[in-house]
């Protein structure tokens, strides 16, 4: 792998589909699994095999058909965990076992009732048996994002001399600024004994609003994989967004870090997703939202129509969006009227535009939208209704 390359890790079939009221059937996993192999991701993480028979069948199922992205499954660092996922990995063309265990002090004192040396112990013995399975295995730091760096460090150390190929450093709260975050991965790129032998893994949640902002900061500071969700799915505010970090890295070039995936399939994976799971995606959501590339107020839309970069550092097209929408509202201007009534066979004059302007506003204040209809029916009941149709 290239220094430069940011692995894109899927987690959607897995994190993205803990979201509540959301549930896939195996059929609907493969369909989104075959998806997201087309769209380059580099690994796509299936499910938590043991947690239930149709979890393990699906698992199994996109282990079967996924040709290019290696395919993931979650264990806790239980025994069992790591048995039932490594079978239900079996025809994976590249599998990869996921275990790990919490290293907070939250977590250690109240979630495992134990101390900080038997939860290394517990990091080494999971390592060590899912690699007796395998030959790449990621160990997570369950709420590393809470954990103390020096004591992160000893349990990251921990898990490469068992075998660990990618360590993956959840902020499992959501809880890191970026600027924590970031130092945490340099910490650990700079502290950790054998980092050279392993690569290092944002997962973070988006709680306060931060996931994206932390990952990219993490790749910054020399993380090498990041671990997202089509539309940011994910438990509670949900994941870092794939479509999100990826355009980043693509919007600035000068940081010299590119991943594998398709952008002009954004898009369309993102309706896949949306419609399968049945979970409807803000109009605002950054990049494939409704309103991402949608101009309503006429300021914006004079710049876009006269040259789109003026207001969109993204060409719809990069991300499988067909084109810009200007949108007809009480906000809009005549250039957008002009052109809006051009794409409906009308051309028309300065002064012809200035009345069917004054006509526009009195439909346009009743109305939230002006649509394609509405601006045959203002021309229509506008003063110059008659020069323009003999024009």
């Amino acid at each position: 792998m290239s220094k430069n390359s940011i692995q894109i890790f899927d987690t959607t079939l897995r994190d993205g589909e803990q979201v509540p009221g959301c549930k896939l059937n195996t059929e609907q996993k493969v369909t989104i699994a075959e998806q997201l192999d087309y769209l380059g991701v580099n690994v796509i993480e299936a499910g938590f095999p043991v947690s239930s028979p149709g979890d393990f069948k699906s698992v199994q199922a996109i282990a079967n058909i996924v040709k290019n992205a290696t395919v993931c499954g979650l264990t806790r660092a239980v025994e069992n965990d790591i048995k039932v996922a490594a079978e239900a990995l079996k025809t994976a063309k590249t599998p990869r076992i996921h275990t790990g265990i919490g290293t907070s002090d939250s977590h250690i004192k109240f979630k495992f009732k134990s101390n900080r040396d038997a939860i290394i112990d517990r990091a080494f013995e999971a390592v060590k048996y899912a690699k007796s399975f395998v030959e790449d295995v990621e160990f997570y730091a369950e709420d590393a994002g809470r954990t103390d760096n020096d004591y992160l460090a000893r349990v990251c150390e921990a898990a490469i001399k068992a075998g660990a190929t990618v360590l993956n450093i959840p902020d499992t709260t959501g809880y890191c600024l970026p600027s924590e975050y970031g130092a945490k991965i340099k910490y650990l790129k700079e502290n950790v004994k054998g980092i050279e032998n392993a690569i290092l893994s944002c997962h973070c949640h988006n709680d306060l609003g931060l996931a994206t902002a932390n990952s990219i900061e993490g790749v910054i500071n020399g993380a090498r994989q990041i671990e997202c969700t089509i539309n940011g799915i994910g438990e509670r505010a949900g994941n870092t967004a794939l479509e999100e970090v990826v355009m980043v890295l693509k919007q600035h070039p000068y940081l010299n870090l590119d991943t594998s995936i398709n952008t002009k399939q954004l898009y369309g994976i993102s309706q896949l997703v949306s419609e399968n799971m049945g979970i409807y995606t803000q109009p605002n959501k950054a990049i494939v939202g409704a309103n991402a590339f949608a101009h309503s107020s006429g300021i914006h839309q004079d710049g876009v129509i006269k040259n789109r970069e003026t207001y969109e550092i993204i060409d719809p097209k990069d991300v499988g969006v067909t084109e810009s929408a200007i949108v007809l509202t009480a906000r809009s201007g005549r250039a957008a009227l002009a052109y809006r009534a051009k794409n409906v066979g009308y051309e028309l004059t300065k002064l012809q535009l200035d009345d069917v302007y004054a006509n526009f506003l009195s439909f346009a204040d009743k109305k939230k939208e002006i649509n394609d209809n509405d601006i045959h029916e203002i021309i229509a009941t506008s003063n110059v209704y008659q020069q323009i149709i003999s024009a």
